[in-house]
């Protein structure tokens, strides 16, 4: 069939961000039924994902927000396999239509993410899979969310790290925000000392009894060592005793107190793209 218009090829364009050609192809295929255009470009994606499936998606987009009431963040990594495809504003653009999606919608898992319907009637499944077809990567999407008493959410510039942050009592906004930037700069392991499991405890008192020896300390004297050095890594890598960015003089959990005395945090999401 040759009588395909531009405008149809347009259409399709701008419905499913495939290129021109792509288009006319598969509107020649599906003898300008454009429905029938559409799912044969999805199929498309369906050979690209299937030729691409052991390749990584390590590039990407992470991106996040906060409902209307801030009792609910979520947070949406869209993963690609190049750098160059990460930074085209389309695809950055599909990343925050997503977000705005779920957000709206009140996802309620992150699992659900996939079955989410966007405006243009599509699945975020379909979505991604249409799109593997259009920019020729793999392309994977994950989700996370929390919901309490308070949230806030924090995307670093580029959007390769965001950070989700939960509290038990209402508090300033900027004061959340300020809790969301310092999980971003310092990577906890856990909110606080019970949140580190009993593996990664006994692995670093193994590693500074180890050091200790080492050093020459007496074998008597390892066991008191190492819990003075466990301390210290409670101190780096648990949010509530870790220095506050912004005061290094106190700690997460003073800087918390200072606002409301009953004032913590209960849960953190945080996820950044390999440099």
């Amino acid at each position: 069939m040759g009588n395909i218009s531009a405008s149809d090829v347009g259409k399709l364009r701008k419905q499913t961000g495939s290129g021109m050609m792509d288009c006319k192809k598969a509107l020649v295929e599906a003898n300008g039924d454009f429905d029938l255009a559409v799912d044969i470009l999805r199929k498309k994606g369906q050979k690209v994902a299937a030729k691409r499936a052991d390749r990584q998606a390590m590039e990407g987009v992470v991106v996040a927000k906060n409902n209307d009431d801030n009792s609910k963040a979520i947070l949406i990594s869209l993963n690609c396999e190049t750098d160059f495809v990460a930074k085209n504003e389309d695809f950055i653009a599909i990343a925050q239509d997503i977000l705005d999606t779920a957000v709206s919608a009140d996802l309620s898992s992150a699992e659900s993410i996939h079955d989410l319907k966007l405006s243009d009637g599509m699945t975020v499944a379909e979505k991604v899979l249409e799109q593997t077809g259009v920019i020729g990567e793999k392309i994977e999407i994950s989700a996370q969310l929390i919901e309490d008493v308070q949230v806030s959410s924090y995307i670093h510039a580029g959007n390769r790290l965001a950070t989700l942050v939960g509290f038990n009592a209402v508090t300033d906004l900027q004061v959340a925000r300020d809790v969301a930037m310092q999980v971003a700069a310092m990577n906890p392991l856990a909110v606080d000392k019970d949140g580190i499991d009993q593996e990664t405890i006994d692995r670093e008192l193994e590693i500074a009894k180890d050091l200790a020896r080492q050093e020459g300390k007496p074998e008597e004297m390892l066991e008191k060592i190492a819990f003075g050095r466990l301390n210290k890594f409670y101190k780096e890598n648990t949010l509530l005793n870790q220095a506050f960015i912004k005061d290094g003089k106190k700690t997460v959990a003073q800087y918390l107190k200072d606002q409301h005395d009953s004032l913590s945090v209960t849960c953190f999401k945080r996820v950044g793209l390999s440099s």
